[in-house]
């Protein structure tokens, strides 16, 4: 018997929408073919200056990758619970990669678990993530280093074979990297100028007011002490303002280019800043997360050292100038970034070795 033949298009129908479906899924998902590249910044706080510095280089890098939508969030002053919920927000919605810095590292071992399960690359700055989470990529300078050079500038104006106090003074006791800036300036200052008495480190605090009024404390309970050495964002301004309104001066270095720490360095007030170069921090993740979803190439694994930088009185002016805004920065970094990313081999160590 024959059969009437059935008209070709409705057969083929649920063959073509079948398709249409397929091929628009699979163009939401591929950013390589013109789709929007979602990212996150995920940072300790907006109220100081380091993580300003990575917040601007998060940002830049997104403008340069094309194409790129970044969110980026942070508490305004340091919470770590309310910096783990952005972090799983973040998790939902930025999904093509998180850069993430934080504080309160041991809060997170979980909720960065749970950006692994739900395949989110992640990208550690600045702090090192906890063990066992599944970031395998950390960028961050070494802050052994870091102090280290600080001391080495500070000892300039020491003589060898002096006596008398030097004073260390930590932001916040417990953070691992803050602990390594110290240790490296203890023990280059033990090296070369084994003369000295070294006190401290001493609480000295995170959030300006606090910061100062704890250095306020410590520099009266040392009155005649040569140096004070800070190791995080707030200790130079603080310093300096001490000094202002005590009429004493004293030998005093520290750590980041807070505006007003820059502007005291030129005054005279602090001897020296050793910057972590954050925003180098914040481009280089983000860019790498970026590259990571476009292409599908595989995120470096390791620790990235982007290195730092002494300012004094010899480039001060010239680092002045770099901070005057996002462009002027990105214009000074251009040159640096291009060397790093052309090269990661040079900059990438294993993750044990992070200090």
């Amino acid at each position: 018997m024959n059969h009437p033949k059935r008209p070709l298009l409705p057969r083929l129908l649920p063959w073509a929408i079948a398709l249409a479906i397929m091929l628009l899924v699979m163009g939401c998902g591929a950013v390589g073919g013109g789709g929007r590249i979602h990212l996150a910044f995920i940072y300790s706080t907006t109220s100081q200056n380091p993580f300003q510095e990575m917040a601007f280089g998060a940002k830049a890098a997104a403008a340069d990758s094309g194409n790129v939508d970044l969110t980026e969030n942070a508490p305004p002053s340091i919470n770590g619970p309310q910096e783990v919920s952005q972090l799983q927000a973040a998790i939902r919605t930025s999904r093509d990669g998180i850069a993430m810095e934080t504080l309160t590292p041991d809060l997170f071992t979980r909720p960065l678990q749970q950006a692994a399960d739900a395949k989110v690359p992640v990208v550690a700055v600045d702090t090192a993530a906890p063990a066992d989470t599944g970031v395998g990529l950390f960028v961050g300078n070494s802050n052994t280093d870091l102090g280290r050079s600080l001391a080495t500038e500070i000892i300039k104006q020491i003589p060898v074979g002096a006596t008398g106090e030097v004073v260390l003074g930590d932001d916040i006791p417990g953070l691992d990297l803050l602990q390594q800036r110290l240790d490296g300036m203890k023990a280059l200052l033990r090296e070369q100028r084994s003369t000295l008495t070294v006190l401290g480190p001493y609480d000295s605090g995170s959030e300006p007011v606090d910061n100062f009024t704890k250095w306020n404390n410590i520099v009266k309970a040392h009155p005649d002490a040569i140096a004070f050495l800070g190791a995080g964002a707030s200790d130079a301004v603080s310093l300096a303002l001490i000094q202002k309104n005590s009429g004493h001066r004293y030998l005093v270095g520290s750590c980041d280019p807070d505006a007003q720490a820059l502007v005291a360095v030129k005054d005279g007030y602090v001897a020296a800043l050793a910057s972590p170069e954050h925003w180098l921090k914040g481009y280089i993740a983000v860019r790498l997360l970026a590259e990571h979803a476009r292409t599908g190439k595989a995120l470096p694994q390791g620790w990235w050292n982007p290195g730092g930088l002494i300012i004094n009185s010899a480039n001060i002016d010239r680092i002045t100038a770099r901070q005057q805004s996002e462009a002027s920065r990105k214009q000074w970094f251009d040159q640096v970034v291009a060397q790093q990313l052309a090269d990661p081999g040079k900059y990438l160590q294993p993750l044990s070795a992070a200090n």
